[in-house]
């Protein structure tokens, strides 16, 4: 024998062979939920128009809230003295005194006479033009501007005026002032409430959105669990199925309330001066809802998909559930209909 005999060489397979079995290396594998069907599409518009819903709601608690508290902000700012006119009182020295009068309080930074013009423009809206104030007892103001952090004694400066000014009335606007935290809260009362209920909407919606759709997978479940694979394999795979969809809607929802208040605050920073404007501002306050409100957005957003990815497991676990009971009870032989 020949012991140095070259060891014969494995003939390869033929070129369609390799080619099938490349083919079988690189062929990807389909989802076991499908991506596309009307139900997902159903839902994934659901979930965009609560979201856009409860997102609109909370920019506008917030915007709510920022205005009140900068009228709150502006009218503790500010203390009001009021001069009567009398026939033997000399307004102008009266006036003068009473701003001198309170300025020597610790807690006053600065004191303003209203002058005649800028009384004149206070009074038009009721009075009309062309007022004389000569001819009217009109009464003349003094505006004095307080530290907020450390306000003057209201009750000495009140009793100080009124001994040396008889005419004069301090007015520390505290009754606006509560009138208007009752206001405040009482509107961020009912825009909370309006919240709570969108989103009890939302969540409700939600959850018989994903049952639905489950359903019709309902026969992609009992194959899969009949076949051996766990219920959290299953349960993940509708997880990842379900999150896409609520990612997509949230998003686009929430997408669209930020372009909403972007858009409203550029329309009004763009038309100032104007009686639409003017009117608007009024009502509402600037249309910016700052980044905590965009903050706000983004976690309505996380909230809805986490939400629907958890009703999405907890519906396919019931229902892998209601199977083994099924399956363990020999006298039912009919299929649990969901």
């Amino acid at each position: 024998m020949n012991e140095n005999r070259v060891p014969r060489r494995e003939s390869n397979p033929p070129p369609q062979q390799q080619q099938r079995r490349s083919e079988m290396r690189v062929r990807p594998t389909g989802p076991i939920v499908p991506s596309v069907n009307v139900s997902g599409h159903a839902l994934m518009c659901v979930i965009a128009i609560m979201s856009f819903l409860g997102c609109l709601t909370l920019g506008g608690v917030s915007m709510v809230r920022a205005t009140a508290q900068s009228w709150q902000s502006q009218i503790s700012r500010e203390i009001t003295i009021q001069i009567k006119p009398d026939d033997n009182l000399d307004m102008e020295r009266a006036l003068a005194d009473a701003r001198d009068l309170a300025l020597t309080f610790s807690g006053t930074t600065g004191g303003t006479i209203i002058d005649r013009a800028a009384t004149a423009r206070l009074l038009e809206p009721w009075l009309g033009g062309g007022l004389d104030l000569n001819e009217l007892p009109v009464p003349r103001l003094v505006v004095v501007t307080i530290d907020e952090s450390n306000p003057p004694d209201f009750a000495a400066m009140r009793k100080a005026l009124t001994e040396t000014i008889p005419q004069a009335f301090l007015d520390d606007h505290r009754t606006w002032v509560d009138r208007l935290v009752a206001m405040a809260s009482t509107t961020t009362m009912i825009g909370t409430g309006v919240l709570v209920l969108v989103f009890s909407a939302m969540v409700l919606t939600v959850v018989f959105a994903t049952r639905g759709a489950l359903s019709g997978n309902r026969h992609i479940v009992e194959v899969l669990h009949f076949v051996g694979a766990e219920a959290s394999f299953v349960a993940a795979e509708f997880q990842k199925h379900f999150l896409r969809i609520s990612l997509k809607g949230a998003g686009a929802g929430g997408l669209l309330a930020a372009l909403s208040f972007a858009l409203a605050s550029f329309w009004q920073s763009q038309t100032l001066a104007t009686p639409e404007t003017d009117q608007a501002t009024a009502l509402f306050g600037t249309f910016a809802i700052g980044y905590t409100g965009y903050l706000g957005i983004f976690g309505i957003i996380v909230v809805i998909a986490l939400l629907t990815t958890l009703t999405a497991r907890l519906t396919v676990m019931r229902t892998i559930y209601e199977i083994d009971l099924i399956r363990s009870d020999p006298g039912r032989t009919d299929t649990f209909q969901g």
